[in-house]
């Protein structure tokens, strides 16, 4: 039973420390009602929390409130920025895509996530998760010739993604031949398991859409380019935009 007790206020420290961040200021009545103990175990529970070193700030007075400094980190998970934007925009395909199993404690290690960032990079995680579609499933067809891109071609990918740079790639359509293309990776379509790079082709100087694994090779240029609407690759999408 300590055991279990034990755990269950490792657990508990973990989601205050996510909640007083995310809300700002909340109260130690509040805190006790959402997770069913005691004011005076919250006390207890933030008094150790301010032990381990997290900065936990208190209001005196009737009324007063509790929170956490916004600029703490990640804290044990011990994952980078980066790191942390990838979990929480996979979270995010996960849930959009409504698979039955592992997603009971998704929720929770979101909110964890989320409440991580700073306000500024809250914002810019959202507006990468709006740049990720979720398409109708590959047909079997198209599910029998997929492979895994090369690893050196997701990495430049995704930074270009990311930074809204110009990325230039060999590609091998369907029929074999192989071109030269720059690109720009406006959004990323998951048709299951079949992810697409929607993108502006300076070849063709038009909206096109390119399978990842087809990319052969892949490269950064460090040119910036600015984001367009999803309503101008909507052909390129073939409909298919549901944005996470």
């Amino acid at each position: 039973m300590a055991r279990t007790n034990a755990q269950d206020r490792l657990r508990r420290m973990d989601l205050l420390g996510a909640e007083l961040k995310q809300e700002g200021h909340c109260t130690v009545r509040d805190l006790a009602r959402a997770h069913g103990v005691s004011t005076r175990t919250i006390a207890r529970d933030l008094a150790l929390m301010r032990e381990q070193g997290l900065p936990i700030d208190a209001d005196r007075g009737r009324g007063g409130g509790v929170r956490m400094d916004r600029r703490w980190g990640v804290g044990r998970m011990n994952l980078s920025y980066p790191e942390a934007v990838d979990l929480l925009i996979s979270i995010a395909v996960a849930e959009r895509m409504e698979s039955p199993l592992f997603l009971a404690n998704l929720g929770s290690v979101r909110r964890q996530l989320v409440a991580s960032f700073s306000p500024e990079k809250r914002d810019r995680v959202n507006r990468l998760k709006s740049r990720v579609v979720i398409g109708v499933t590959a047909s079997t067809y198209v599910q029998a010739g997929v492979s895994a891109p090369p690893k050196r071609v997701v990495q430049a990918l995704h930074q270009a993604f990311v930074d809204q740079e110009v990325l230039e790639i060999r590609y091998r359509r369907e029929d074999g031949a192989v071109s030269e293309r720059r690109i720009e990776p406006h959004y990323l379509l998951l048709k299951y398991p079949v992810w697409y790079v929607v993108a502006v082709d300076h070849l063709r100087q038009a909206p096109r859409t390119f399978r990842c694994d087809r990319m052969i090779a892949a490269s950064r240029t460090g040119d910036p380019f600015r984001l367009l609407p999803k309503p101008a690759f909507r052909s390129a999408m073939e409909g298919d935009d549901l944005a996470l």
